[in-house]
């Protein structure tokens, strides 16, 4: 059963399982809930001798004072040893649900990625998970504890005078239906509140990430606006919330007050009818005043609980979404790399048109494709066909002969090396970057060789520690062409039969552009290299180059032989020259 046919029941219980390699700490922590509830039943209790004792001095008895202080650190010793055990389950929780959901994110296929914002992912590994381990673990700590001081003292009570007990009882049914009011409400706006924390991080993430385009273009007030509306809007839920919580709080104090006063006008009357002593009459007040704070934690919980359940609704659709089809069987230790298409069909999702249309075309080992075309033209598309972070729609990809579907991913995707436009480092070291996956036990002589095979050992040396030194978030510590020589050694030293490369040169300057094309040239040989141009001039020397126009195959030959057949290809490459004179 899925997260949103679930009941909240059914994904309370779903999500208990995930408690279960903590039961020994939850036992010890309902160990220790008990002694607390029972010290705290105990102090109580001692309420009638003693009181009967102020009384009647005689009956105090020395005891009394040291059974209160042996109490009490009974039930700190205990609430300790609750509070701890309940804590490491609920952080531990937290920390397995987060590890298995970006663990199943990294196994979906591509079109998740563009149908959930990774900022809204971020929410469900942060604040969801949080929220999840308070509903599994710190909700229920509160419920167990704040129960059974309630039941002590109920138990209290009915020794005291089982009659007067019974009669505050009936207000035992109202309490049931504010609090099942209370849940649904909570349940309701706490959706609402965590879709709204993901615009409100998704908001932030794209202006400050766009900070340069945000000043240049003077959109600070407009970016500020949306966020300040978003942010509003949070607040508006969350007040909805503080509002239910303050409302549910006043009224179970106030029916607590009005046990209160039943309990005073009854006792009060046992009492003058000599069926109550003043013992037995402190003891159920005392009883009935520990159990109103209780009664109010209660209905509180009720918003920690209801959050949870609306996160682990969220956390639930991911993992039950498909992981990516991963059906292969055929091993693949090491490609020769012919690529074939044949009347490839890819298209997104919610999308009328075609991304690719009845694409075919030959990529032979040791051979470069070059792959051009207006932009929208489905050069992209293409090439993440490939390595499969999308499925054609009709059609079929071989490798070596065989479709794809046919390989194990892990076997397929090692035959490839990918170097985009974009470079992605990660917050580590040069040589971390470099030696990454399943690289990163290789030989320092390897890793050594491949850096300077990408032109990148001249600016690494002159770093403070050398292939140890820190790239920073995203490489930020580095430029442009500094970025994409690490690429491109990472490539290197993959060694993998086939070379995607993704405009690879399209955003760096003259003398970048010159040194990463000089490392690319180290890297082509001997593979299947296909090649996204962007400066025409870059890719004179292809094997076969392929025109895309709307997803469609428009022209195929060398640059010469297109050249001549005068068509979309020599009016781009006529378009770049003129830029180019203009220049």
């Amino acid at each position: 059963m899925s997260a949103q046919q679930s009941s909240p029941w059914q994904t309370y219980r779903r999500l208990l399982r995930f408690a279960r390699p903590y039961v020994g700490l939850l036992l010890l922590a309902l160990l220790g809930a008990l002694l607390e509830a029972a010290a705290g039943s105990g102090f109580l209790a001692l309420m009638k001798p003693i009181t009967n004792g102020l009384v009647t001095p005689e009956n105090l008895k020395p005891w009394m004072p040291l059974a209160i202080i042996g109490l009490f650190v009974i039930r700190g010793v205990a609430g300790y040893v609750t509070d701890i055990s309940m804590g490491r389950s609920a952080r531990s929780i937290a920390r397995d649900l987060r590890i298995k959901v970006l663990d199943k994110y990294l196994r979906m296929p591509g079109q998740r990625f563009d149908s959930e914002p990774v900022p809204s992912m971020l929410v469900r590994l942060g604040s969801d998970c949080d929220q999840v381990a308070q509903a599994a673990v710190d909700a229920m700590k509160v419920v167990v504890q704040q129960s059974l001081q309630v039941i002590g003292a109920l138990i209290v009570m009915l020794v005291y005078s089982w009659q007067v007990t019974l009669t505050i009882l009936v207000l035992a049914p109202p309490l049931a239906w504010v609090m099942d009011k209370v849940a649904k409400r909570y349940r309701r706006i706490s959706h609402r509140i965590q879709e709204s924390s993901g615009q409100l991080l998704q908001a932030a993430d794209q202006t400050l990430s766009s900070h340069q385009e945000v000043k240049v273009y003077g959109a600070q007030h407009a970016e500020l606006s949306r966020y300040s509306a978003l942010a509003n809007n949070n607040l508006r839920l969350a007040m909805k919330v503080e509002s239910t919580r303050a409302v549910s709080s006043a009224t179970v104090q106030l029916m607590g007050a009005v046990g209160l006063a039943a309990l005073l006008f009854i006792a009060g009357r046992e009492a003058v009818a000599g069926r109550l002593t003043a013992g037995d009459f402190v003891g159920l007040m005392t009883s009935m005043i520990a159990i109103i704070p209780a009664l109010k934690q209660l209905t509180n919980v009720q918003n920690m609980t209801q959050r949870g359940v609306a996160s682990a609704e969220r956390l639930f659709s991911v993992l039950d979404a498909p992981d990516e089809v991963d059906t292969g069987t055929r091993p693949l230790d090491r490609a020769q790399g012919l690529i074939e298409f044949r009347g490839v069909t890819a298209r997104y999702p919610g999308q009328v048109r075609p991304a690719l249309s009845d694409i075919s075309f030959i990529a032979r080992p040791g051979t470069v494709t070059a792959i051009v075309g207006r932009s929208g033209s489905g050069k992209s598309s293409l090439i993440k066909l490939i390595p499969r972070f999308y499925e054609p729609e009709a059609g079929q990809i071989l490798v070596d002969g065989h479709p794809v579907q046919d390989y194990p991913l892990a076997d397929l995707r090692r035959q490839i090396a990918l170097v985009g436009q974009q470079v992605m480092l990660f917050d580590g070291t040069v040589a971390a970057n470099v030696a990454f996956g399943e690289m990163q036990e290789v030989p320092e002589p390897a890793l050594v060789q491949a850096v300077e095979g990408a032109n990148a050992m001249e600016f690494v040396r002159e770093l403070p520690e050398g292939l140890q030194a820190q790239v920073g978030a995203k490489g930020g510590r580095l430029s442009g062409g500094q970025r994409q020589r690490l690429a491109i050694a990472r490539a290197m030293l993959k060694d993998a039969p086939i070379l995607i490369l993704d405009e690879a040169t399209a955003a760096l300057d003259n003398e970048s552009e010159r040194l990463v094309q000089n490392a690319l040239q180290k890297l082509m040989p001997d593979r299947t290299t296909l090649v996204i141009a962007h400066r025409l001039s870059t890719i004179e020397h292809a094997d076969q180059v392929l025109v895309l126009d709307q997803g469609r195959l428009v022209e195929q030959g060398t640059h010469v032989e297109l050249l001549a057949r005068d068509g979309l290809y020599a009016h781009l490459h006529r378009m770049q020259f003129r830029e180019g004179d203009g220049e």
